[in-house]
Parts: structure tokens; C-alpha cells; sequence
């Protein structure tokens, strides 16, 4: 068979364009970071002295009637007295060493202090690690944490004195204290529950006890207790042993409507 010029000329760039090894993207080279301030921990954590409860005003920023974030209203408190609440700690470190708290002050990672969202600015309380039973007494100077379950932000050099650095989070017992005259409280380590609800009428618990059987969340019961001479429903789910679990609980509750579950003791 005959070829023509133009076929054969057609073929032979076909045959070279089949030689030619695949093109190869150039890979671009690695975006160069500026890498933070290195910050060392404190060679012993365990020697920081705990913050000293004294009076103080109130601070002039960080206090408002109430603020908001993501969408969700916070209603700062007038006084710390009587505050007592336990739940889920975490703690902030290096990334925001140096930054501005939300009462004007520096936050100071090895300085022992914590962030919490509607106790007045500053506030003194002392946190109960209820897996160990590790105490420290901090100052409450900034807001947070904004993450979901999350009761109280400490700072570094608190969250090592009470073990849980590695961790990350861990269940507390927080307590407000008014002055260097409040006595220690030692914390028991009793089993944890989780609370979706407390009622006057046994009614209204057992309609949501049947919510919660129906969906299948956890071992649910109701405790009865004694409110100023008046019967109190209490709605109650586990025990949960761990962060993990009580997350996991409340993620639960949520899908059926309970949205202000909390840590409470038998």
C-alpha cells in the first residue's frame, strides 16, 4: 500500500509523540512557616504556688449583663458566692501565651488561671480533679471555653498541677472561693451521672423517662429528692465514667431535645 507525504508525515510525528515521556508536573516548593515562639514549660509545675484568694473589684471589661457567641446568649453572674457546679475541664496553652484575656490582662501560661464563661472577672476557685482527686486553686480572669460540654478553661501550669495535660480533659469539681478564710474542700470521687432534667411533678419525669427508654440512651432513672420540704424529680442517666462518655450521653439527650444536661453526683 502507498502512502502519501502528508499520511507519512502524520505518522511519523504520531510515532515520536509516543516516545516522548509523559510530562511531569513540577511539584511547587513548600510554603516556608515562621515557626511560633518556642515556649518551655516550667522545669517543676508542681512548685507554682496556687493563686490566693483576696477581694477585687470587678474588672471594667469582661463583665457585661450578658454577650454572645455563636449564636448563644451568656448571662454573666453579680457574685461567685455559692458557686459550685461540676463538669468537664480542658486547658489553653502556648498558641495563646501573651494574648489578652477578656478582663484587659495578659494571659500568662504558667501563671495559675483559667477562663469561664459567666463567672464575674476575676474569681477565685478551687478545681477538684475527680479522676485523681487533685486540687488547685486559680483565678478566673478570662472567657471560654466555647466548646461544647466544656466547663472551665485552665491554664497550663493548672492543668499540670492537676495531672491532666496529657489528657486533655478531664471531669472537675469547681468551687468558688471568697477568701484566704474559706476552708479546703475536699472533693469525693462519688459516681457521675448525668442530669436531663428535674421536676416538681413525677409526671412530667416519667413522660421524660419514657422519652429516653424509647430512644435507647444509656441506663435512665429517676431520682427523688427533698426540696425545701417539697418532693424534686430528678431525670438522670448513668453512671459515665469518662469525658467520652458523658460527650456522648449529652450528643444523645440533644437528639431527643434535652439541651441542658449536666454533670451531677448520686
Amino acid at each position: 500500500m502507498r502512502w502519501s507525504k502528508s499520511a507519512a508525515w502524520l505518522l511519523a510525528l504520531a510515532l515520536a509523540a509516543c516516545s516522548t515521556p509523559p510530562h511531569k508536573p513540577t511539584t511547587p516548593p513548600p510554603t516556608t512557616r515562621i515557626p511560633p515562639p518556642r515556649v518551655e514549660p516550667p522545669p517543676r509545675t508542681d512548685t507554682i504556688p496556687d493563686a490566693v484568694p483576696k477581694a477585687e473589684p470587678r474588672s471594667r471589661k469582661g463583665n457585661p449583663p450578658f454577650y454572645e457567641v455563636y449564636g448563644r446568649r451568656y448571662h454573666v453572674m453579680t457574685t461567685s458566692d455559692g458557686y459550685h457546679e461540676r463538669g468537664v475541664a480542658s486547658w489553653y496553652g502556648k498558641q495563646f501565651h501573651g494574648g489578652d484575656t477578656s478582663n484587659g490582662e495578659r494571659y500568662d501560661m504558667y501563671a495559675l488561671s483559667a477562663a469561664h464563661k459567666t463567672l464575674p472577672l476575676p474569681s477565685y476557685v478551687q478545681v477538684t480533679n475527680l479522676s485523681n482527686g487533685k486540687s488547685v486553686v486559680v483565678r478566673v480572669n478570662d472567657r471560654g471555653p466555647f466548646v461544647s460540654n466544656r466547663l472551665i478553661d485552665l491554664s497550663y501550669s493548672a492543668a499540670a498541677k492537676l495531672d491532666m495535660v496529657r489528657e486533655g480533659t478531664t471531669l472537675v469539681d469547681v468551687r468558688a472561693l471568697r477568701g484566704v478564710d474559706d476552708p479546703p474542700v475536699t472533693a469525693g470521687t462519688d459516681e457521675l451521672f448525668v442530669q436531663a432534667g428535674a421536676f416538681a411533678e413525677e409526671a412530667n419525669a416519667q413522660r421524660l423517662l419514657a422519652r429516653l427508654r424509647a430512644a435507647g440512651i444509656g441506663v435512665a432513672f429517676i431520682r427523688r429528692d427533698d426540696n425545701s420540704g417539697r418532693p424534686l424529680y430528678r431525670v438522670r442517666v448513668g453512671p459515665v465514667p469518662s469525658v467520652a462518655e458523658f460527650d456522648r450521653v449529652v450528643a444523645e439527650l440533644r437528639g431527643v431535645g434535652v439541651h441542658n444536661a449536666r454533670l451531677a453526683t448520686e
